[in-house]
């Protein structure tokens, strides 16, 4: 905006200067062509008058006044006979000269009128090209310099008008990277002013919210919990006390149920958590952050005879996350990635730079989904059984979504070369050092 403002300021400076400039300096340079042939006009009508006359003392002070005209101008005086006598003032080329020229000629008549012979007076154009040359560089050098102060000028109030635009613009930023206490200055003029109030509004109205939906987490995380837990202990007890099969059976069923419904409100908090989750950007060190999942998931892994192979490259590759997001991402997603490899197979994480993103790959060797499942996957409460299991809730990919979208990156679902399942991470590349970060 600060250069579109410049422009502008200096564009209408230039049409300014050039509506001002061009029309004078061809003013003056017509000017001084007349002034040139008037001057040279006088010389030959002066020539002329002693041509006519006629006499010797006539003579003396024509031949004076020829040789005087060649050694102080550098024009030359021309006697011609009666014939060629013409009255006429034309810039052309002059033999005598050997160049450019104006060339004035006049008929010498005596008091009689008649016609006596003809002068013609030749001045180069040379002089006159160079004092034009002065005239317009003088100009055109002036109205650069005054081009350059008004850009200057130009640059110092478009920046002093900007500010308060640009320190909309950062604690816009501010904002959408999570710090809900950013707020802006109420400066400058009336309308940008106006404009702070109703960003601080509506930011204090948003932070107000998003204080309130944490709350409603913590306060279900414990309100659901609870007596889900309670319910759990008495049909396990019950369980312990009845000898009947059958219903030994029921309260096996029921119990099932209670623990799948425990899953599904876990992954509700979970999902609302995400949601509701609000904090500035870090930079996180990719492979740090793996090696630190794979730490975790080793053991499971190892049970289910799954292994864990992470391809990273030298570079040191950096993302930018909300603490503890991406460590949730990779969480769900190696969950996932284990509960459909068979025994025996491979998970491989994967990173490379592309371009300001860095593309995050878990690949595993799993039956896969079709396209149109992969289309679903991130739907709340789907459940392929070949992406979540018997026991998953169909929210895991959901979180895994939000998450990655709080962090300003995308996440699709692609087929793994040799069948199986690959989720893409893109997330913004970071360039500042990665932050210190607690494992696990």
């Amino acid at each position: 905006m600060v250069r579109q403002l410049v422009a502008s300021y200096v564009l209408l400076i230039a049409l300014a200067i050039a509506g001002f400039t061009v029309p004078v300096a061809f003013t003056l340079t017509k000017q001084l062509e007349d002034d040139l042939e008037l001057s040279v006009r006088r010389e030959a009508d002066t020539v002329a008058l002693l041509l006519a006359a006629g006499d010797e003392p006539s003579r003396q002070a024509l031949d004076r006044l020829v040789r005087a005209y060649e050694q102080q101008t550098p024009g030359r005086i021309e006697l011609l006979p009666a014939s060629a006598a013409t009255d006429s003032a034309v810039w052309q080329h002059s033999p005598v000269l050997g160049a450019d020229a104006l060339v004035v000629t006049v008929p010498a008549r005596s008091a009689d009128g008649a016609v006596k012979g003809a002068v013609r007076v030749s001045f180069p154009e040379a002089p006159l090209e160079r004092r034009l040359w002065q005239i317009w560089g003088f100009r055109a050098a002036l109205a650069v310099g005054v081009l350059v102060l008004a850009a200057a000028a130009g640059v110092f109030v478009a920046r002093r008008l900007t500010r308060p635009l640009r320190e909309l613009t950062a604690m816009a930023a501010r904002f959408g990277d999570g710090d809900l206490t950013a707020r802006s200055v109420e400066a400058g003029p009336p309308e940008t002013r106006t404009l702070s109030r109703t960003l601080n509004a509506g930011a204090e109205r948003i932070g107000t919210l998003v204080d309130a939906q944490r709350a409603f987490v913590a306060d279900a995380s414990h309100q659901l919990r609870t007596p889900l837990t309670a319910l759990r202990l008495s049909l396990d007890n019950i369980a312990d006390e009845v000898d009947d099969e059958f219903t030994r059976e029921d309260v096996a069923a029921a119990t099932a149920e209670v623990v799948r419904m425990s899953r599904l409100v876990s992954g509700l908090l979970a999902l609302a958590k995400a949601e509701g989750m609000v904090a500035p950007p870090e930079p996180v060190e990719v492979a740090a952050l793996v090696e630190d999942r794979f730490e975790v998931w080793s053991p499971v892994a190892a049970e289910r005879g799954v292994r864990l192979v992470a391809e990273l490259p030298e570079e040191d590759l950096r993302v930018l996350a909300g603490p503890g997001q991406l460590e949730q991402v990779l969480d769900n997603v190696l969950s996932n990635a284990l509960e459909v490899s068979p025994e025996g197979g491979v998970i491989t994480v994967r990173a490379g730079a592309a371009g300001d993103r860095v593309d995050l790959v878990v690949l595993d060797q799993g039956p896969g989904l079709s396209e149109q499942d992969r289309e679903r996957a991130f739907d709340r409460f789907w459940r392929g059984p070949a992406l979540t299991g018997r026991g998953g809730s169909g929210l895991g990919l959901a979180i895994v979504k939000q998450l990655v979208a709080d962090s300003a990156g995308s996440v699709r679902l692609v087929a793994a070369p040799g069948g199986g399942l690959g989720v893409r991470l893109s997330l913004r590349a970071a360039t500042s050092p990665a932050s210190p970060r607690s494992g696990g």
